[in-house]
Formats: C-alpha cells, sequence, structure tokens
C-alpha cells in the first residue's frame, strides 16, 4: 500500500499532464475553484479508471504484463500526441480570437459638438460558447486514453498471490493519491496564477495557455516525463 501510495504520488508530481491543462484553462477560460475541481477529479477518475479496467482484463484473461505494459505504452504514446494536437488547436484559436478581439477605438460625433470615445472589440460569442462546452471534454477523453503506467505492475503482485482484495486496495490507494495530488497541485497553481495580471497579453491567454498545453505535450513524447 504504501508503494502504491508513493509512485502514485511520484509519478503525478512528474508528470506535467496531470495538472498543468487544468491550471492553464482554469485562468484562460475563467473556470471558478469549483468548477475546475470537478473537471479535475472526473479527468482524473477517467485516467485511473482506465488503467484499472485494462489491468483487470489482463489479470482475468491471463496476459503477461510485458503485454499490458506495452498496450499502456501505446496508449501513452496516442494521449500524449493527443494533447500535443490539441494544444496547437487551441493555441491557433487563442491567436485567431485575440486578433479578432484586437480592441479599436470609435468615435460618435453629438448634435452639440462633443465627440464621444469608447473601446470597442468584435468577439464572437458563439464560438466562444462551443470551445468552451467542448473543452471540458476533450480534456476527459485524452485523460481516458492516457494510461497510469507504474498501475499495472503494482497489480501484478496481488494478483500472483491470487488475492481480489490485494488489487482491490492497490487500485484504490493508487486512485485516490493520484486524484488528490491532481487536484492539490491544480487548486494551489490555479489560485497562484489567478493573481498574475497580464495587461496587454490579457486577450491572449488562450494562446498561451494552448501552449503550455503543447509544451507539456512535448515533454512527454521527447523528454520522458
Amino acid at each position: 500500500m504504501a508503494t502504491a501510495a508513493t509512485v502514485a504520488f511520484v509519478h503525478t508530481v512528474l508528470g506535467p499532464d496531470h495538472y498543468l491543462p487544468f491550471i492553464v484553462l482554469s485562468r484562460a477560460r475563467g473556470w471558478s475553484v469549483v468548477k475546475t475541481i470537478w473537471i479535475t477529479l472526473l479527468c482524473g477518475i477517467g485516467h485511473v479508471g482506465s488503467s484499472i479496467v485494462l489491468g483487470a482484463i489482463g489479470i482475468g484473461a491471463g496476459i503477461g504484463l510485458s503485454k499490458l505494459t506495452g498496450i499502456e505504452s501505446l496508449r501513452g504514446n496516442i494521449a500524449a500526441w493527443a494533447i500535443l494536437a490539441f494544444g496547437l488547436i487551441y493555441t491557433v484559436w487563442g491567436i485567431r480570437r485575440a486578433i479578432i478581439n484586437k480592441p479599436h477605438k470609435h468615435f460618435h460625433a453629438h448634435d452639440d459638438g462633443t465627440i464621444h470615445v469608447h473601446d470597442h472589440t468584435h468577439q464572437n460569442s458563439h464560438d466562444h460558447e462551443q470551445v468552451r462546452n467542448m473543452t471540458p471534454w476533450i480534456l476527459f477523453i485524452i485523460f481516458v486514453l492516457g494510461p497510469c503506467e507504474p498501475l499495472i505492475p503494482l497489480l501484478i503482485y496481488p494478483a500472483a498471490q491470487n488475492s481480489t482484495w490485494g488489487i482491490i486496495q492497490v487500485s484504490l490507494v493508487f486512485s485516490i493519491i493520484t486524484i488528490l495530488t491532481m487536484i492539490v497541485l491544480v487548486v494551489l497553481a490555479s489560485y497562484g496564477l489567478k493573481m498574475v495580471k497580464f495587461g496587454r497579453l490579457e486577450r491572449y491567454t488562450h494562446a498561451l495557455a494552448g501552449a503550455a498545453i503543447s509544451l507539456s505535450g512535448f515533454a512527454i513524447l521527447f523528454l520522458g516525463l
């Protein structure tokens, strides 16, 4: 149990994909703390749940550890490329939105000779609403695809002892520690990031969020994080 808890914590902290997308999207999209926690929780459940299901099927079917870890590795590559692609697409969308919403001045002349000036932006609220509704679901799908690589080897030991209760315990401990670590990191970093003022770069927060997500995908694929 101690090994499962330790591995879950270290695995989560060292994997930026476990928390960075939620942190930057929470800041860019203006999610409340409660909404951020719920989205992180659901994605965390999908993340560990998919590996538990795969491990249970593999153990029940007598599939060897090497094959199971190979499947998890393949899923990990798919998820990493999905994160990278999502980040790049979101970056392009964020840049486009920033350009469209560039503030400009409108001048209005009144009958008495006074001139009124106000700033104006052209914001596509329909486009923004669609992306807002899709983003949590895209994250959830990516996290379901993303495996918890250390979990399968941890499940093999109690399985080899024919201990069903041991398998359940390992799964529960690993899942709880992983999800709690995700939530704590996301909430703490989100609070800190919400206090940062970007000034004129504020309208580029979506593009910056997409770039940060892309970097986390890049780090997984090419730096082994």
